[in-house]
């Protein structure tokens, strides 16, 4: 394979023109602190089909303003102050130990969002494959590269970005590494949780193809149902993203903009056959047509 042009390996598959898409299944914090829940998602992320499950980490008392530590919240154990909440909500050093095993005995990929730096450094003990930044993060360029130092393949998503901020980032960033392989991807996103469908703007993936020639250009989508992420897959994602969830009437910020267990299995399947379908756009007679040829066409060539 020729790395040079727009693909590159993250762990033991490539991502890129001519390789499948990629899928990553967000579960994000839509397992609400439980790992029950987490065990569920990732189970049925795998039984999917996914490539990927990805959560986020975050230190609480670095990415909580102090202005809204006190801030009461209703949530599944009562009400509580912010900072309390995004306390009970993270994961830490055993349930990570043992989403490190389950995903290694069902044999996927796995990652995190790291939202500051510390949580890079917590992250490194589990050797993740790639890195992926939010889009709440593109423009902390400290993050960014804290994430780059460690050498690993990084994704950054382009919600609520300008343009001129996407171009800063990857300026940042590098596209490839020190031995010239690429080594970065690009989500476009629309950071709407749901996300209505006339702001999707999914031809921003062809913007970016153009933009960044060598670099895979996927999509992270936070719309309800499947439509627009097929879309996606149609027009040359190389990778997709989207957050599941057991149940969308489920508590918690993200889960009206995910896909339920059985959705997944659908859009996987269905990006899949599109991808395939799309061909290389080299016109050809394929073999099953010989006959149909042979039978209805009156005139020849």
């Amino acid at each position: 394979m020729n790395l040079t042009q727009r693909a590159m390996q993250i762990g033991d598959s490539f991502i890129g023109d001519g390789w499948p898409i990629y899928v990553i299944a967000e579960i994000g914090i839509n397992h609400n602190g439980s790992m029950d829940i987490a065990r569920r998602l990732i189970e049925g992320a795998k039984r999917a089909g996914a490539d990927a499950v990805k959560f986020q980490k975050r230190t609480p008392e670095i990415c909580v303003p102090k202005d809204q530590w006190n801030i009461e919240r209703d949530t599944p154990w009562g009400w509580m102050s912010y900072i309390d909440y995004r306390r009970r909500i993270e994961f830490g050093i055993e349930e990570y130990g043992e989403i490190d095993r389950y995903c290694r005995s069902l044999e996927i990929d796995w990652t995190a969002s790291c939202w500051d730096e510390p949580a890079v450094d917590f992250m490194e003990q589990f050797a993740p494959p790639f890195y992926k930044m939010a889009s709440a993060s593109l423009t902390d360029i400290a993050l960014l590269q804290k994430a780059r130092a460690t050498g690993r393949p990084l994704m950054i998503s382009t919600g609520m970005s300008t343009m001129e901020e996407i171009i800063s980032a990857v300026t940042a960033v590098g596209t490839h590494d020190q031995e010239g392989r690429p080594n970065l991807l690009i989500a476009h996103s629309t950071s709407t949780y749901p996300c209505h469908v006339d702001e999707l703007n999914l031809r921003m993936i062809k913007t970016l193809q153009a933009k960044y020639p060598q670099t895979p250009i996927g999509y992270s989508g936070h719309e309800t149902g499947l439509a627009p992420s097929m879309a996606a897959a149609a027009l040359g994602a190389c990778f997709l993203e989207r957050h599941i969830t057991l149940d969308r009437a489920m508590w918690g910020t993200d889960q009206a903009a995910s896909v339920e267990l059985v959705g997944l299995e659908r859009l996987v399947r269905d990006v899949r056959d599109i991808q395939l379908s799309l061909g290389d756009g080299v016109k050809r007679v394929y073999a099953s047509e010989t006959g149909p040829r042979q039978k209805l066409r009156r005139v020849r060539a």
